[in-house]
């Protein structure tokens, strides 16, 4: 027995030859601490297979699994200014603005697009909560109009999915004139006689709760979503007192007549589609990828 070529080499070979392990290929659950495969998850839209805990998800994931073959186009956005207050904390805004992009692979915390759900042309947008928390600085309230302004241009619905903090203080005063702004823009589709459909996420509060994420003619929320404009904890050290269970959660807003439907996310699109349609007139969406199929002649009737 040569000991050298029958251990020594293998065990060597084995140990260059080694394969790292990727360490995000199991997510926990942070609801019921279920150990979830990455596909999986990602298969079911960040929704945990065991207990349907709805778990964060970037815009473009949802937009992937909204849309038809998951094919949609960005719509520009006006630039603003990068750093109008010179606002510096610990950091430069500017640094946190750069941690924030590289971080998420986007350009700021809202993103814009069109498309067909259903083969129903839409305009929609949707923030994303890792991007800063998903506050509203100028980019978001420019982000909105711009939706609401091509919305009006193809004569298309709009569909809005909320998930923010509150106003950006970095851009202080500037953040906070987005509320009446993005107002405005919502104005714009009700004037045009054209849906605004909201679907409010885990969490939506502050500023954007007081304004365009509460105006919708439908009002949809995500279960077990924080929606709220001051947080239970700041009420609760407010008044003194302890809240009800489940206070400013999607469940507790439907029963209190603030929202129209909780729809798990596995069921939005079908959803959205059966409400876009019958808001703009159409008929009932064709199940499948088949075209609506095309009535037969009428039998000609023998003259006598």
């Amino acid at each position: 027995m040569n000991w050298i070529s029958n251990y020594v080499r293998p065990r060597i070979n084995s140990i260059f030859s080694r394969r790292e392990v990727p360490e995000n290929l199991w997510k926990k659950c942070d609801e019921c601490g279920t150990m979830l495969f990455h596909r999986e998850l990602a298969d079911n839209l960040n929704v945990c297979t065991n207990c349907d805990h709805h778990m964060a998800i970037t815009p473009r994931a949802r937009f992937e699994a909204l849309f038809d073959g998951s094919i949609f186009v960005e719509v520009d956005v006006p630039e603003p200014l990068t750093d109008p207050l010179h606002f510096k904390d610990q950091k430069k805004y500017p640094e946190r603005m750069k941690a924030a992009q590289k971080k998420t692979n986007e350009k700021e915390a809202m993103l814009v697009v069109e498309g067909e759900i259903g083969r129903t042309p839409i305009v929609a947008t949707a923030q994303d909560f890792s991007f800063m928390g998903g506050s509203m600085g100028m980019y978001v309230g420019n982000a909105i109009i711009a939706a609401a302004e091509r919305a009006v241009e193809l004569k298309r619905p709009l569909v809005l999915f909320s998930a923010a903090g509150g106003a950006r203080m970095q851009e202080g005063i500037l953040s906070l004139m987005q509320m009446p702004r993005t107002t405005v823009a919502v104005q714009m589709l009700k004037e045009a006689k054209l849906p605004y459909i909201v679907v409010l996420t885990h969490p939506t509060t502050g500023g954007v709760t007081a304004s365009y994420a509460m105006l919708g003619d439908v009002q949809i929320a995500e279960p077990n979503a924080l929606i709220c404009f001051a947080g239970p904890r700041v009420i609760e050290q407010t008044i003194r007192e302890k809240l009800p269970e489940g206070f400013q959660r999607a469940e507790y807003l439907l029963d209190h007549g603030m929202l129209d439907r909780v729809t798990k996310r596995t069921e939005m699109r079908e959803e959205l589609i059966t409400i876009i349609r019958m808001l703009m007139g159409n008929g009932p969406a064709i199940k499948g990828d088949l075209p609506a199929p095309t009535p037969e002649p009428e039998a000609d009737v023998a003259k006598g």
